[in-house]
């Protein structure tokens, strides 16, 4: 097939659009990209909206298929672990791997996005259009309707691909037209962004380290910048935000609940009076594809909570699976389509019920001792079991293990570890129960 002769039109150019287009591009595919922003490299970013977020194995595979890890990863400021802020301010590490020597990776939104539009623009076959909102989808003549400035211009193509996000408007023309259904399970939580700036030109807290002050019921976390600030993030139930009216009561609340990163703060009464509250939202779609012409993609197919930074990842391994796709049907996309749905729609699932449990584990659990102990020893039956016994958090970050397999393998794992290790010999085993008693004791 002469991919040049197919038109692709791909709405939205923000992380998975722009990797996405380098994708068909260096396919050979004639690609159009329409983002209803402004070019975000000359544009100011939107205040208080996700400035970073983690890179890890599955999106470090995506960026490195297509030659652009290096460029990519520069700026990016590896964590190899968690630091537990509890209400005293006393700091507890707990190391992401059994190693101690993998690290997710935080990266800021505009400067990846950047990198990737750069990318997308140097591909030949590839144009993005800016400025260009698309305000409805047809499936009967593959035709997008794009607003630029005051005029609306129709625009067809062989194939559309929406990569829009969450308020998909291609999703929301073909749940219109009767042609997928959407759930949306809406938390009665919101997210709120602050900011711990540099202290002296350092980092005012350790930068390997993702920052979590776990309470319960909610919670406040931070990922480090290059500039050497901090970008802080409030996971709170509505009703928290709400009750705060004031900037007593603001410094009130906060004094009491993080007293450790009140000093560190010092525009936090202006931060939290400007930056918005953003919804939290897991989105099921069914299906992705229509008629082999239009599929979703990234947030506009399967939206998730953001707990265990796997967003970007999960999308940026969309792109992936399309392109392999791509690659077993001769570039035929009334096959690669459906081919594409049926094997990411579980994975998509899965990770959406991997997130709400990791937003209950962080909250919740990171902060007690029996959960701490219970960490202990899956790192060591990972010493003791060395690829035969990974944690899910290991799974998730650190390989490309589908997200449904990661469900499975965790629930044969964990019942039948110690089964396991008996085989590698009495000592080996006695210091595996050694850990678990000691865990239990902790626990209790």
């Amino acid at each position: 097939m002469n991919t040049s002769d197919t038109r692709v039109a791909i709405v939205g150019g923000g992380l998975v659009g722009s990797l996405l287009a380098c994708y068909l591009g260096r396919r050979g595919f004639t690609v159009d990209v329409y983002e209803r922003r402004p070019d975000p490299r000359a544009a100011q970013a939107e205040r208080g909206r996700s400035i970073n977020l983690a890179i890890s194995e599955r999106g470090i595979d995506a960026l490195q298929r297509v030659g652009l890890l290096d460029s990519v990863m520069a700026p990016a400021i590896p964590m190899h672990g968690r630091v537990i802020h509890d209400t005293a301010g006393r700091l507890t590490f707990q190391s992401y791997s059994a190693s101690g020597d993998k690290a997710i990776n935080s990266i800021g939104r505009g400067a990846l996005n950047a990198t990737l539009l750069d990318a997308a623009e140097a591909t030949p076959g590839v144009t993005v259009y800016f400025d260009a909102r698309t305000t409805g989808y047809g499936l009967a003549q593959n035709s997008l309707a794009i607003a630029r400035g005051d005029a609306l211009e129709v625009v067809h193509a062989d194939v559309v691909i929406a990569s829009d996000g969450f308020g998909s408007a291609v999703r929301q023309s073909l749940e219109q037209e009767g042609r997928v259904s959407v759930t949306t399970e809406q938390e009665a939580y919101g997210y709120k962004e602050l900011t711990i700036p540099a202290v002296d030109g350092e980092y005012a807290m350790d930068p390997d380290a993702l920052h979590i002050w776990p309470r319960g019921s909610s919670m406040m976390i931070a990922l480090p910048n290059p500039d050497r600030s901090f970008t802080c993030t409030l996971f709170w139930p509505d009703e928290e935000f709400a009750g705060l009216t004031t900037s007593d009561q603001v410094m009130e609340h906060f004094t009491r609940v993080y007293p450790d990163a009140v000093p560190l703060m010092p525009t936090l009464i202006e931060d939290f009076a400007e930056n918005p509250v953003g919804p939290l939202a897991t989105l099921h779609v069914d299906p992705w594809q229509a008629d082999g012409r239009v599929a979703l993609i990234g947030d506009a197919a399967h939206a998730i909570l953001p707990f265990f930074g796997q967003g970007a990842n999960s999308g940026f391994e969309d792109v992936v699976e399309l392109d392999r796709c791509l690659d077993e049907t001769d570039n035929d996309w009334a096959l690669a389509l459906p081919l594409y749905q049926q094997r990411r729609q579980g994975n998509a699932g899965a990770i959406a019920y991997l997130a709400q449990e990791n937003f209950i584990e962080m909250r919740d659990k990171v902060g007690s001792p029996a959960f701490r102990a219970s960490k202990k020893v899956e790192h060591a039956l990972e010493r003791l079991l060395p690829g035969k016994y990974l944690s899910r958090y290991e799974m998730v970050s650190f390989t490309t293990i589908p997200y449904s397999e990661v469900i499975e393998r965790d629930k044969r794992q964990r019942s039948t570890a110690l089964a396991t290790a008996a085989g590698v010999g009495a000592v080996a085993v006695g210091a595996a129960l050694g850990l678990l008693a000691r865990a239990a004791r902790k626990g209790s």
